[in-house]
C-alpha cells in the first residue's frame, strides 16, 4: 500500500512541526505501508536542524516543488535589527506591523502558503494519474495544505486523510488575528468543508475531536509521541535545582504565576534562592524576559536553540521539566508536543494550565508530574517546595507509567490501521 504525504515542514526544518510526520515516515514501512513525501523545494524555515535528515529512510521518495511566499516580500520592509517577539504574532506591533498583520490575516486565507495550492494540485494530479497511490494525507498547519487534498479529492476521488497537528479556528492565536467578520466566516466554511469531506481526520487530542465531531463521524485521536529510548546515568543530573523549559516560550505562554511563586520562595528560603536555576532551551519572547526582570528572577540560563539530540540531553539532565500551556480561550485542548519527550526523559513534570484539560489528563494517566491552574500561586509554591525538598534529599524522580503507548512506533501502528481501514 502506498500513501502520499503532503507536508510543509520536513528536514532540514527544525522545531516541533517537523517531528510528527518525520517519525511516521520512519516507521510506516514496518507496517506494510510505503510513504511518499511531497514538500517544498525552496523553504525558508525559521529554525533549521540538519541532523533530522539522518532519520529519513534511504528508500523514501521525496517529491519537491517550489513555493512562492508573500512573507518573503513583506519581510523586506521589516527592520532587520529589530528583535521580534517569539511566536506567531508580535503583541506590540508598529503601525506598519499592524498593517502587515491585517493583510496577512484577511488576504491570505487560510494562510500565506495558499499560493502553493494550485501548482501543487496541478503537479500532484499528474503524479497520481501516473503512479498508483492508495491515499493522500495532508498535514496542517499550514492549513492551506488541506486545500490541496480537498481539490485532489474532488478531481480524482482519491482516499484522503487530513491531519491536524494544531486546531484551525480553535488555535490559540486565532482570536488575536485582526480578522474581519467575512474572513472569519471563510475560515469556518473552509474548516467545515475540509473536515467534512475528508475520508478520515486525525487530531492530537480529545478536545479537538469533540470540536470536529459536528462535521464528521470519522475523527481519530492520534497524539504526538517520543522516539527511541535513551539510557541515562542519573549521576549526570544537574547539580542545581534546575527547572527547565524546552521549546518556544512566547508571550501567551509566559508563566507569571511561576515567577511570582519563585520570587516569594526566594524571600522565604535562603537555600532555595541559592540553588534554584531557571533554564530555557529555545527562543524566549521579550515579554518573558521583561517578566523575569520585574520579578527579580536572577538564576536564569538561556541555552538558545539547539539540535534535537541536544534537547534530549538537556531534558534528561533536568531536575524538573517545566510545561506551561498558553493562557488562552482554547487552553483546555492544547497538548504541546514536548510533553511526550518529557515523558521519555522520565523527570518530574511541573505544568501550568487547565487542571481539567487534555494535557492534565495525560500527566495524570502517566503519573508523570503535577498540573497547577494558571493563577494558583499558593499551590504552585507548595509543589515547587515539595520537589525542592526531594531534590535536597536526593530522591527527586519520576514514577511515570503507561508511557509506551506514546512511543512513535506504537503510534505509527495505529496510523497504519487507520490508513488500511480508510482505503479498504
Amino acid at each position: 500500500m502506498k500513501v502520499l504525504i503532503v507536508t510543509y515542514y520536513w528536514p532540514p526544518s527544525g522545531g516541533s512541526g517537523v517531528q510528527r510526520w518525520l517519525k511516521f515516515v520512519k516507521y510506516l514501512q514496518d507496517f506494510g505501508i510505503e510513504p511518499i513525501v511531497y514538500t517544498v523545494a525552496n523553504p525558508k524555515y525559521p529554525i533549521l536542524d540538519a541532523s533530522l535528515e539522518n532519520e529519513i529512510p534511504n528508500n523514501v521518495i521525496v517529491l519537491k516543488q517550489p513555493i512562492w511566499e508573500p512573507n518573503n516580500l513583506l519581510s523586506l520592509f521589516k527592520k532587520k535589527k529589530t528583535q521580534q517577539s517569539a511566536g506567531f504574532l508580535n503583541p506590540n506591533p508598529t503601525f506598519f506591523g499592524k498593517l502587515v498583520q491585517y493583510i496577512r490575516a484577511n488576504y491570505f486565507i487560510p494562510d500565506a502558503r495558499k499560493f502553493w495550492v494550485k501548482p501543487s494540485v496541478k503537479y500532484l494530479k499528474k503524479y497520481l494519474q501516473e503512479h498508483k497511490i492508495d491515499a493522500i494525507i495532508t498535514s496542517g498547519p499550514p492549513h492551506s495544505l488541506h486545500l490541496i487534498g480537498l481539490e485532489l479529492k474532488k478531481e480524482l476521488d482519491i482516499k484522503w486523510i487530513s491531519d491536524f497537528r494544531d486546531p484551525w479556528t480553535e488555535i490559540d492565536y486565532f482570536e488575536q488575528l485582526p480578522l474581519t467578520r467575512k474572513s472569519i466566516q471563510i475560515h469556518q466554511k473552509l474548516e467545515k468543508e475540509v473536515v467534512g469531506k475528508s475520508d478520515a481526520v486525525l487530531v492530537i487530542g480529545k478536545t479537538m475531536k469533540e470540536n470536529f465531531n459536528q462535521f464528521s463521524n470519522n475523527i481519530h485521536v492520534l497524539t504526538n509521541g517520543f522516539d527511541d529510548d535513551i539510557i541515562f546515568d542519573e549521576s549526570e543530573l544537574d547539580k542545581k535545582f534546575t527547572i527547565t523549559h524546552v521549546g518556544l516560550m512566547n508571550a501567551d505562554r509566559n508563566p507569571i504565576s511561576l515567577w511570582k511563586a519563585i520570587s516569594e520562595i526566594c524571600k522565604e528560603n535562603i537555600d532555595f534562592a541559592k540553588e534554584y536555576q531557571i533554564q530555557f532551551v529555545g527562543k524566549i519572547a521579550l515579554e518573558v524576559l521583561d517578566s523575569l526582570e520585574k520579578h527579580q528572577i536572577k538564576n536564569v540560563v538561556d541555552v538558545g536553540y539547539v539540535s534535537h539530540q541536544e534537547v534530549i540531553t538537556y531534558q534528561q539532565k533536568a531536575q524538573v521539566l517545566f510545561l506551561p500551556v498558553n493562557n488562552v480561550k482554547s487552553a483546555k485542548g492544547i497538548i504541546t508536543g514536548k510533553i511526550f519527550e518529557y515523558l521519555q526523559a522520565k523527570r518530574p513534570i511541573l505544568a501550568i494550565g487547565p487542571i481539567n484539560g487534555d494535557l492534565a489528563e495525560i500527566i495524570k494517566e502517566t503519573n508523570s508530574g503535577i498540573v497547577v491552574d494558571f493563577e494558583d500561586v499558593e499551590n504552585l509554591k507548595k509543589e515547587i517546595l515539595t520537589m525542592y525538598n526531594s531534590f535536597k534529599s536526593g530522591v527527586l524522580k519520576s514514577n511515570s507509567k503507561n508511557i509506551e503507548q506514546y512511543h512513535r512506533r506504537n503510534l505509527t501502528e495505529k496510523l497504519a490501521d487507520i490508513i488500511k481501514e480508510t482505503v479498504s
